[in-house]
């Protein structure tokens, strides 16, 4: 019994594959770049940090969790 042969590949086409992003994926991550930026430059915008008491021991304990 003989085996089968494996077909030959077919050789590659001489067309440029046109791949285009939509407009959003360029410019969400642009704008959360930004946006974290100013945060970074100017932490008192983040109102984060007066949040309920409750939270902040929750994450603070998360954290040092995480730490070890």
């Amino acid at each position: 019994m003989s085996a089968r042969t494996q077909p030959r590949p077919r050789p590659a086409s001489n067309r440029a594959v046109d791949t285009r992003l939509p407009w959003w994926a360029l410019a969400l991550p642009a704008l959360a770049f930004v946006v974290l930026l100013a945060l970074i430059l100017n932490p008192s915008d983040a109102h984060a940090a007066a949040g309920d008491p409750a939270i902040t021991r929750l994450l603070e304990h998360m954290r040092q969790l995480l730490s070890r």
